[in-house]
């Protein structure tokens, strides 16, 4: 058992996230990749008030990047597929090698035995009429659910609402995956063998077991430290999926047991995570960063108690509509609320929240941030509000 200072953690836990590393000028492509590969996924969240969530953590950790290359890599031809989406953390951006340790999933789906009720039918009861909407698709190429509002009359059967149950269980079950966003981000569905990468789908399929095992040793690499429901909750497994695979890997001795200072649950770290000695630079984070997603984990090792609040009516927000926490060296200390102004090309700041322990540098590094966040977002400038 090793003891863990909480500094120690937080370090550990900031390292394994890539935020010892350093930004770049114009970080390429790779630099993109490098960051897919040691997070695990990017989530997808379509709100687009400040810019659209699974775009943020790479700014976040090599800075301004173009985000036309993460574009490319999700939904541009198919030799250009460096991912692909499926539900992981909720809806997520994956990088193609987890395609194989995600099918079990796929068939538990195909089974019905895992989604919501109204979902499940389509694997029983109303089969018949999920495979009409994939023949659909088989025939005549990508279509998003709105293609299908008028094709009701063709089966005398589809309502909006049946359609997208269909195709959700059809994704569910990986019988088909997103060709394409368009628009206002609506996700046009295709076969995987027309979108995906053929040496992707050529993986050879690991047993259920095998892959939760190996899905758990990329939480803990992705976390460095954590509970047993950290290591859980990154790729949404249950917890008689999970246990058995943390059991292995801490037999195999990929995790590590630790005690860490104030935390009541057990934990572990992963074999190959390092404290860095400090770790330095500021960050702001999407409410959907993986360093930060886990409300109860980012209280244990920031103090940091953050609740998003979006669908809070606005007399009752404390903080603002879009928040993103401040990340300056090992501390979260500011939430800021954001909006890019498209129209006029400013990056709108209506509130700033510093936390009482905030350094007195605080707001003149946020100012240096919340620039280099608007010339990434191709507007000429920040507009703070006067009562912020």
């Amino acid at each position: 058992m090793i003891d863990l200072s909480l500094r120690d953690a937080r370090r550990i836990a900031l390292a394994a996230q890539g935020f010892a590393g350093r930004r770049f000028e114009q970080p390429a492509s790779g630099h993109l990749q490098r960051v897919l590969d040691r997070l695990g996924l990017f989530q997808i969240d379509s709100v687009n008030v400040l810019t659209r969530a699974h775009y943020l953590p790479a700014f976040s950790r090599i800075g301004s990047y173009d985000r036309a290359a993460l574009e490319r890599a999700a939904w541009g031809l198919r030799r250009h597929r460096r991912m692909f989406e499926y539900w992981a953390h909720e809806a997520s951006l994956l990088p193609l090698d987890l395609h194989p340790l995600l099918r079990w999933r796929m068939a538990r789906a195909e089974r019905g035995e895992i989604g919501y009720p109204a979902l499940r039918r389509f694997a029983t009861e109303h089969r018949q009429q999920a495979q009409l909407v994939l023949d659909r698709i088989m025939a005549e190429g990508p279509l998003a659910a709105a293609d299908f509002e008028n094709g009701a009359s063709r089966s005398g059967w589809w309502q909006w609402s049946d359609t997208k149950h269909a195709l959700e269980w059809l994704f569910w079950s990986g019988r088909i995956t997103t060709a394409t966003r368009r628009g206002s981000f609506a996700r046009l569905y295709d076969l995987p063998e027309r979108v995906l990468p053929e040496h992707a789908l050529a993986l050879p399929t690991p047993d259920a077991a095998t892959a939760q095992r190996e899905l758990i040793a990329r939480s803990a690499m992705a976390l460095g430290v954590a509970t047993a429901a950290d290591l859980r909750d990154y790729f949404r497994l249950k917890p008689d999926e999970a246990d058995s695979a943390i059991a292995a890997q801490i037999e195999d001795g990929l995790l590590v047991p630790v005690r860490v200072e104030g935390w009541s649950q057990k934990a572990w770290m992963h074999r190959d995570a390092r404290a860095p000695r400090k770790v330095t630079g500021s960050a702001l984070l999407a409410p959907f960063d993986p360093l930060i997603w886990e409300r109860a984990r980012t209280e244990r090792l920031f103090g940091f108690h953050y609740r998003i609040e979006i669908y809070v009516p606005q007399q009752k927000r404390k903080h603002g509509y879009y928040v993103l926490p401040f990340l300056m060296d090992e501390a979260l200390v500011a939430r800021v609320d954001l909006k890019a102004d498209r129209s006029a090309s400013v990056l709108l700041v209506p509130r700033v929240t510093l936390e009482p322990n905030a350094p007195p540098d605080t707001m003149e590094r946020l100012a240096l941030e919340l620039d280099r966040m608007a010339a990434w977002l191709n507007l000429e400038g920040v507009r703070m509000a006067a009562n912020r």
